[in-house]
């Protein structure tokens, strides 16, 4: 009994020590994505998590995505990349013109003037 106790113990601990670590390396950021609708909202969220978001939530309103990332895995770039490719301008990368014009009438937004 002893022994089983101290096994289950040992095991939680590792499991508790492994999600604080996880945790404490995740890093939060916000990014301008420009979009219009709620359907613009759930293709950048997507493109977000595809390039190793945790999280991702885009607010239509602000323009603002805020992401959840551990930088071992991916980085704001890589994740401003992604959603540049499915045709969505971010603030650091411009969506490709073919990508943008694939996007549905409603999603397709007004386009920022310069980068």
């Amino acid at each position: 009994m002893k022994r089983a106790f101290k096994f289950i113990a040992a095991i939680l601990l590792i499991v508790t020590a492994t999600f604080t670590h996880a945790l404490a390396q995740a890093k939060t950021d916000t990014i301008k994505v420009w979009g219009n609708c709620d359907m613009c909202k759930n293709h950048i969220e997507k493109a977000a998590k595809k390039a190793g978001a945790e999280k991702a939530s885009w607010n239509k309103k602000t323009k603002i995505l805020v992401v959840t990332y551990d930088p071992a895995a991916t980085t704001n770039d890589d994740i401003q990349k992604k959603i540049a490719s499915v045709g969505y301008d971010t603030e650091k990368f411009t969506a490709d013109e073919k990508a943008y014009k694939n996007l549905d009438e409603c999603c397709q937004y007004d386009r920022k003037k310069s980068q």
